[in-house]
């Protein structure tokens, strides 16, 4: 914190990217990325990524210089580029991949309990999902009494994320084996893995959910003392967060083959380090995990309240959403999130779901709110529009948003038709909440182009809904 009150230096501004982003999906990383490629498709894909997040970065940052009095997160962006609906849309399912990756969350914090009691399996048994309630509804009823998250419990769960990760890096370089390493780069003796661009493809919904939290310095920009540390803060965290992923990915391949690691339950980290040292490892990396994970929680059920909240305070969602208890708590916005993340918790029961079919899904609601936050980053450059004095910044900006855009297309594509088409269905019964809100503004609810794209959504959810039910479509 600074000698400011209420303003925050560059370090509390990196821990916010840092925190934000490092979640329980590290954790997971060698599996998930084992489960579809192999280690010559994962290095392109990384490289990918790190261009592709950098400039989306960078479009935050930009985005929070030039439109400061934009401050209502991602959906603002949309909002202010492409009308009401897509503003709704993006706020909508920013909100839908919250809750849906706490569902995840809670899957994979039984799935790791599940390492010291049998009974929990992998996060998806009965007495795992009667648990996750008991917690959630804990949590709940925690924050309804004006609890936020105290600066002790995200120190705390902050360092227990970051110890664990820095242990498993130095112990995996000395174990690190080179004939491992190398033994299939292309991923040529498992067939299954497809072709080294598919297997780039596959594993993109990973790298995404691993990075989301990037715009979290953008979010807290207004409090920053100085606002040119937000795009350091962002770059820096970015890059922190980067290193510790390619490391723990990239070492675990010289430990582990790719069919060993797609093999193992998450958290799977815990088992490669198991695999060099013993038991000790992976109950240091469960514990660590676990205490991680508790946090993350608490903060991102306040986060899911709070995009409600902001939207209904901008007549974006229903005044409903509004309302605040004694204690200042969004309270009808808090209720509506944990009543769908316990609905999604008893799917998990019996669509058998399990962390990484989550992980994807909560993936592919953000891709929408990345889309128009680059769309609209491309456009203030293209119409010069806050650029009148500022011809080479304009024309950088213009590179940028290029790039986030192409990227932000290209995780659409690389998120494959199945996770277009359930998207769609769960964006489909936002309209509902949209046309509330636009009553009450007394407005009509869609514009003619916003009707074709409604349409659109509409006619992909039910396809979504049949393939459900005939099976062609699994969540």
């Amino acid at each position: 914190m600074s000698d400011t009150p209420g303003k925050l230096r560059l370090g509390a501004l990196v821990a916010l990217v840092v925190g934000s982003m490092i979640g329980g999906g590290i954790f997971s990383l060698p599996q998930n990325m084992a489960a579809s490629a192999d280690v010559g498709a994962i290095l392109i894909g990384w490289a990918i990524t790190a261009v592709g997040m950098l400039t989306l970065a960078f479009v935050f940052q930009t985005l929070a210089n030039r439109k400061p009095d934009l401050d209502g997160g991602v959906y603002a962006y949309a909002k202010a580029g492409f009308g009401d609906y897509m503003g709704f849309s993006s706020a909508w399912g920013y909100w839908i991949s919250a809750w849906l990756g706490n569902v995840g969350y809670f899957v994979l914090l039984f799935s790791t309990l599940g390492y010291f009691f049998p009974i929990f399996g992998e996060g998806n048994t009965v007495a795992a999902i009667v648990g996750a309630s008991i917690l959630l509804w804990a949590v709940h009823f925690l924050v309804l009494r004006g609890i936020k998250e105290a600066a002790f419990i995200n120190l705390v769960t902050t360092v227990a994320k970051v110890v664990p990760l820095i242990l498993f890096i130095l112990i995996a370089l000395f174990a690190f084996k080179l004939d491992i390493f190398t033994s299939d780069i292309w991923g040529l003796k498992n067939p299954s893995l497809g072709s080294v661009m598919d297997q780039v493809r596959n594993m993109m919904l990973v790298t995404v959910w691993v990075f989301i939290g990037i715009e979290g310095a953008s979010i807290f920009s207004s409090r920053a003392e100085k606002r040119s540390d937000v795009g350091r803060a962002t770059v820096i965290g970015f890059i922190t967060v980067l290193l510790l992923l390619v490391l723990v990915n990239v070492l675990s391949l010289g430990i582990m083959t790719q069919p060993e690691l797609a093999k193992l339950q998450n958290p799977s980290m815990a088992a490669v380090l198991e695999h060099v040292v013993g038991h000790w490892g992976a109950v240091l990396i469960s514990v660590g995990l676990i205490v991680s994970l508790l946090g993350a929680l608490l903060s991102w059920v306040l986060l899911c309240a709070e995009i409600m909240f902001s939207a209904a305070k901008d007549h974006t969602m229903p005044a409903f959403l509004k309302k605040e208890n004694a204690n200042h708590v969004p309270v009808n916005a808090l209720w509506l999130t944990n009543v769908m993340v316990q609905i999604f918790l008893i799917i998990t029961l019996f669509s058998e779901s399990t962390y990484l079919s989550l992980i994807y899904l909560a993936t592919s609601m953000i891709l929408v709110p990345y889309l128009w936050s680059a769309a609209y980053g491309l456009l203030l450059a293209v119409r010069g529009e806050t650029y009148e004095n500022a011809l080479a910044e304009r024309k950088k900006d213009l590179i940028i948003g290029s790039v986030a855009l192409i990227y932000a297309i290209w995780l659409i594509y690389a998120g494959g038709l199945k996770y277009l088409l359930l998207s769609a269905l769960l964006y489909a019964p936002g309209a509902i909440l949209f046309a509330k809100a636009k009553r009450e503004s007394g407005q009509q609810v869609f514009t003619n182009i916003e009707k074709v794209i409604f349409a659109a959504v509409i006619i992909g959810a039910l396809v979504a809904a049949y393939g459900l039910y005939d099976g062609f479509l699994t969540l």
